[in-house]
């Protein structure tokens, strides 16, 4: 930017500026915080000027302080060299800087309790939640960096929208296709982000299909279920006919059924699996054995596809439950997801699943549970495809029920 193309943009963010247009704040920061304004060539007063301008855009969060903070300060140390420097004028900005640090130490206080004083929880308190698996590098590396990339690619916001965040304005005007001041994105929201990027996700390492219909399935392998509410059946297709999956049992089932199910999977789309223990068939490849693998393992319960992914989860039932639920954004493929929160060990394994329990020492005390894929299609959904590497469920540890108690504020007023 040269000189008169800066003194260009500067009045036009002064002419923003007098008008109380919103996208006036985000543009001007922008402006600061990417270029160099001595360097520009603009004057100490029109440096000053620019600084308290944006300074007092800023919206009135605590969270926005230190940007209103950086700008205070540069305001601050450049009036000296103004024409128009008065020691009333430098006394108030210097106090608005101790006000919004005395601020800024009050807001980091609540928001983090550990700088307080507070006595650190210890290291021996620290919660385990322990996972055996068939597919530990995948499910405890590589899909969780798959994950973190999937969201990020998905939410991650503009550097304008960024900007765009530390803004508001009392008196709004409707300007939609005022790009500068767009900033409600789904990413903008902490809790919504945290829901994501904070927990422990499943997925699988090649496309899932779920279908009312028969029609174009998926290439490594295709089962077929009756399934509807308190009922289900798994099914096979010989010759023209439905037929039982474990007997030569012939029904007199059209294949436009509206309680069928086909669920299908594609060849491995993952290339990085390392150490798998589950057995694959040897006849076939193993980037189709794998996935009908899975698919073999595959149940029904009611209109839910249960994917079995082996996944056993430790933990101390006493202090902590495991919530394990559909992903946050399933429903953006036409999937429900059960929702289970995992507490004691109950008894509805096979017993073979029960008779190593407690025979490593890091078991005793600790109970047990399965992480599994539960998805139903959305009433008006008739076909879901969900690629690889996409979150499926999402695993959060919670405090167990015996340890919290909900408590009525009124109770506690002095």
């Amino acid at each position: 930017m040269t000189p008169e193309e800066a003194r260009a943009h500067y009045n036009y963010l002064l002419t923003l500026c007098i008008r109380k247009a919103e996208s006036f704040g985000p543009l001007a920061f922008a402006f600061i915080k990417e270029h160099s304004l001595p360097t520009l060539g603009l004057t100490p007063e029109e440096q000053f000027n620019l600084f308290v301008a944006v300074a007092e855009t800023f919206s009135d969060e605590p969270k926005r302080y230190s940007h209103k903070l950086d700008c205070l300060q540069k305001a601050f140390d450049i009036l000296p060299k103004t024409g128009f420097f008065d020691s009333g004028l430098s006394r108030h900005i210097h106090q608005d800087i101790q006000r919004l640090k005395a601020e800024l130490d009050i807001y980091a206080a609540a928001m983090k309790p550990e700088r307080s004083g507070r006595v650190a929880v210890p290291i021996d308190a620290t919660q385990q939640i322990i996972i055996e698996t068939d597919m530990p590098d995948y499910f405890l590396s590589i899909a969780q960096q798959r994950a973190s990339s999937y969201y990020q690619d998905k939410y991650r916001l503009t550097k304008e929208a960024k900007v765009a965040q530390h803004f508001s304005s009392s008196a709004r005007r409707f300007e939609p296709d005022a790009t500068a001041v767009h900033k409600e994105f789904p990413g903008a929201c902490a809790p919504f982000v945290s829901s994501r990027t904070g927990a422990w996700h499943v997925m699988l390492p090649f496309d899932l299909k779920i279908s009312r219909t028969p029609d174009e399935p998926l290439d490594a392998g295709l089962r077929i279920w009756y399934a509807k509410i308190g009922y289900s059946f798994p099914l096979r297709y010989e010759m023209g006919r439905l037929c039982s999956y474990y007997d030569d049992q012939v029904f007199d089932l059209e294949m436009t059924d509206p309680h069928l199910l086909f669920v299908s999977v594609s060849p491995l789309k993952e290339q990085q699996m390392g150490k798998v223990d589950r057995a694959v068939s040897p006849d076939v490849p193993f980037d189709i054995g794998l996935p009908r693998a899975f698919l073999e393992g595959t149940n029904t319960l009611g209109p839910y596809v249960q994917i079995s992914c082996n996944i056993k989860v430790w933990f101390d039932a006493a202090a902590v439950s495991v919530l394990v639920q559909g992903a946050p954004d399933l429903h953006e493929y036409g999937l429900q997801g059960g929702s289970g929160l995992l507490t004691r060990t109950y008894a509805s394994e096979k017993t073979s699943a029960y008779a190593v329990a407690g025979s490593q020492p890091w078991q005793q005390g600790l109970s047990f549970n399965f992480v599994n894929l539960h998805l139903q299609l959305l009433p008006d959904v008739a076909t879901s495809i969900v690629p690889a590497n996409t979150p499926i469920f999402s695993v959060y540890p919670v405090v167990a029920r015996g340890k919290f108690e909900l408590t009525d504020a009124r109770t506690l007023a002095s």
